[in-house]
């Protein structure tokens, strides 16, 4: 079972940034160049970045480039590529902090076309 609640996967298309805040993990909406959009307050402090400096740089290579790679990247691009973005992993950021474990769901919303990923330590 995941750790975003189902309720937040079926209701994407109305998380806008005081319900991604409120969260209780990170929430990163990304265009399909992964480019970010929204960047919520819990990812902000895990990462110690701002929103404001996230948003509108490129989550995989800008932002965690630890994860511009065939595991993460890859896969995010392959799976936009085919219209199946939906998937799991456990991970370790690595970029700017200590190796922080964590596990990523990334997910892209049917109705706005918007990707997510979800990230929880």
């Amino acid at each position: 079972m995941s750790f975003v609640d189902p309720q937040v996967i079926s209701s994407l298309s109305s998380l806008d940034r005081g319900k991604a805040d409120a969260l209780p993990h990170g929430a990163i909406k990304v265009d399909d160049s992964g480019t970010i959009q929204l960047y919520n307050r819990w990812e902000s402090q895990l990462a110690g970045v701002p929103p404001a400096a996230a948003e509108g740089k490129n989550f995989f290579t800008q932002i965690a480039p630890c994860t511009n790679n065939r595991l993460v990247f890859g896969r995010f691009k392959d799976s936009v590529a085919s219209g199946s973005l939906d998937f799991e992993i456990k991970y370790t950021f690595t970029y700017k902090m200590k190796p922080t474990n964590v596990t990523l769901r990334l997910v892209k919303d049917p109705s706005t076309k918007a990707n997510w990923v979800f990230v929880k330590n």
